[in-house]
């Protein structure tokens, strides 16, 4: 399992931002007053001590600890003995309630080829001394609904409604300097809480990555990964994700991703099971002095259009390579993570209007927004769920023939079963099989068919390990499962 060393998107409070952030300048105000008396001073305290407290009883019932054992390999130093050692592992991570019947957000590496996930909902006593002490919490199965490794992004499912939810902001709202508060589980400590501010609405690791994460300085440890960042008002800004460690504990560099990308993925997650982006047909890259001076650009700054697939949404509207981004729909671009944000959350069937530098010259196209559908969305076709149920995994499969071949290109094996989509309330086997998952084999013996599958598990003892050969992403992997518990 991967277990990065890093962390692993209504009611207001009784004080809402503004007055929050009123007291707080009051407070400052009234320490320079001579005159002010130690009592009213004392008193201010109380009032501010009371708006954090009321906000933590209000967000600590939607926050989760997340619990993940399965398997991946083990430190070579620990048992003495050379090469790969591989054995069970135990991940603790967080998550955030986000829908009263029981969807809950987390990461996706938290979650990553976990076998059992367990989550502890917190203790219904509150969070005084009595009410923590006297209560305990409460866990329950959960499976996984959806994932997105490519926003770090899943979706649990526990069979349990009328949870208390936290809304999601706004992510256009959230400035630079705002309280924060993150939420989880750092170091497996279960509804911990720490404070601080936004360092950043909008920080780019990567140059040529679209994606941009929240900054701040409100400690995070590794087990916060999956718990919400909230504002002042109790509402979700972002999901603590990964720190900047040299020690692997805070250091002041904790990073959230977007309460947008969360509103993004939920309901995709939750039809899908994974998500679909919005695109227009082009790949475009930073530009860079030196890219501009090849070029003879008459900027060295900016995005810059590297292709335009033909016959695509972009290349109809009349977008062109070497075309430079100036706006999309008034919104004026100097940077890759801007554009691609805009694009990535853009609804499919409607349309950008993209202004562009060409040459000297400025151009306005509008250019209509399609849906970049999964690869196995189009197996949903052929998919009958009784015929094509495996109530030992608890999937649906469809056998790989010429016609699904042609449906999930890129095949290094065009033979097997391949995973559609998770059945409900089905499964002898926790597994961490995902949507478009190819399974070969089990425990060595070749598969080529949803009978031979079903006859193979069939066929094994009650206590029989079971070892499936997968193909994921065009690699091979072995997956170990175990009796569901």
């Amino acid at each position: 399992m991967h277990n990065p060393g890093a962390t692993a998107r209504v009611n207001r409070p009784v004080l809402g931002a503004r007055r929050f952030v009123g007291v707080l300048c009051f407070a400052m105000a009234a320490a320079r007053l001579t005159a002010q008396t130690p009592a009213s001073k004392a008193d201010l305290l109380h009032q501010l001590s009371g708006s954090f407290e009321t906000l933590v009883k209000k967000v600590s019932p939607s926050v989760v600890q997340v619990q993940v054992t399965g398997y991946g390999a083990l430190d070579e130093t620990s048992s003495g003995e050379t090469g790969l050692v591989v054995g069970r592992q135990r991940v603790v991570g967080s998550g955030a309630i986000i829908d009263p019947d029981g969807y809950i957000v987390t990461n996706a590496h938290v979650v990553n080829n976990g076998l059992h996930i367990q989550v502890s909902l917190p203790p219904a006593g509150g969070t005084t001394v009595a009410g923590v002490l006297t209560t305990r919490s409460r866990s329950v199965e959960a499976r996984v609904v959806g994932v997105s490794r490519e926003i770090d992004l899943a979706l649990l499912k526990i069979d349990v409604s009328g949870l208390p939810a936290l809304p999601i902001a706004r992510y256009a709202d959230l400035r630079q300097g705002q309280i924060v508060f993150a939420f989880g589980s750092p170091e497996g400590l279960h509804n911990s809480v720490t404070m601080g501010v936004v360092s950043s609405v909008a920080r780019q690791l990567d140059p040529d990555s679209p994606f941009v994460y929240i900054q701040t300085d409100a400690p995070i440890n590794p087990g916060n990964s999956g718990g919400p960042l909230v504002n002042a008002e109790g509402e979700l800004v972002g999901l603590n994700t990964f720190i900047l460690s040299q020690s692997g504990g805070n250091q002041g560099l904790g990073f959230a991703i977007p309460s947008a990308m969360v509103s993004f993925a939920y309901p995709q997650f939750k039809k899908y099971g994974h998500t679909h982006r919005g695109e227009i047909g082009i790949s475009v890259q930073s530009i860079t002095p030196a890219l501009a001076a090849g070029l003879h650009l008459n900027r060295d700054w900016g995005v810059i259009v590297s292709d335009v697939e033909p016959a695509g949404p972009a290349a109809s509207a009349g977008l062109r390579i070497q075309d430079i981004i100036l706006s999309v729909d008034s919104r004026y671009i100097d940077s890759l993570p801007l554009f691609g944000f805009i694009l990535f959350t853009q609804p499919a069937g409607e349309s950008l209007k993209v202004d562009v530098l060409r040459g000297s010259e400025k151009v306005s196209l509008d250019i209509p927004v399609i849906e970049r559908t999964h690869p196995t969305d189009r197996l949903t076709d052929v998919v009958d769920p009784e015929k094509n149920l495996v109530k030992q995994l608890g999937i649906l499969g469809v056998e790989v023939d010429s016609q699904v071949a042609d449906m999930v290109s890129g095949l290094r094996d065009p033979t097997g079963v391949v995973v559609v989509a998770r059945a409900a309330g089905s499964g002898a086997l926790d597994n961490a099989l995902t949507t478009g998952d190819v399974i070969h084999a089990v425990n060595g013996s070749p598969v080529t068919s949803l009978a031979g599958l079903r006859s193979a598990l069939d066929k094994l003892a009650p206590d029989a390990p079971v070892v499936l050969q997968i193909e994921r992403d065009q690699k091979f992997t072995y997956l170990t499962l175990a009796a569901a518990e």
